[in-house]
Order: C-alpha cells, then sequence, then structure tokens
C-alpha cells in the first residue's frame, strides 16, 4: 500500500501581504521607524516598498 505524503502546512507569504516591518528595516538598511512608515503607504505593493526603501537608503 501506498501511503500519502505528510502534508506540510504552507510557510511562504502570499505577495499580497504587507512586509514584516524587521525584515524589510534589515534588508534596506533603514531604521524600523521608516520602514513602518514606508509599509504602511504602500501597503501589499511589495515592489513599491522596494523602491521606496531603497531611495532612502540612497538618500541617507
Amino acid at each position: 500500500m501506498r501511503q500519502d505524503p505528510q502534508i506540510i502546512p504552507e510557510k511562504r507569504r502570499k505577495i499580497s501581504d504587507p512586509y514584516d516591518v524587521d525584515y524589510f528595516a534589515k534588508k534596506h538598511g533603514i531604521s524600523s521607524k521608516d520602514a513602518s512608515r514606508i509599509i504602511n503607504l504602500h501597503r501589499s505593493d511589495r515592489d513599491s516598498s522596494d523602491r521606496a526603501g531603497y531611495q532612502l537608503k540612497n538618500t541617507l
């Protein structure tokens, strides 16, 4: 008899989920306060958030 493989819960996030503030701040080398502002401004648009984080880092 063949057994079904164990079902492993999905650990990946949906693209539409907003970033985690600490992860975003570390990724772009900015403060958590700035990261929080960017995430709140761009909500679930990760591409737009990444562009804003990159631009902020380059202006510091």
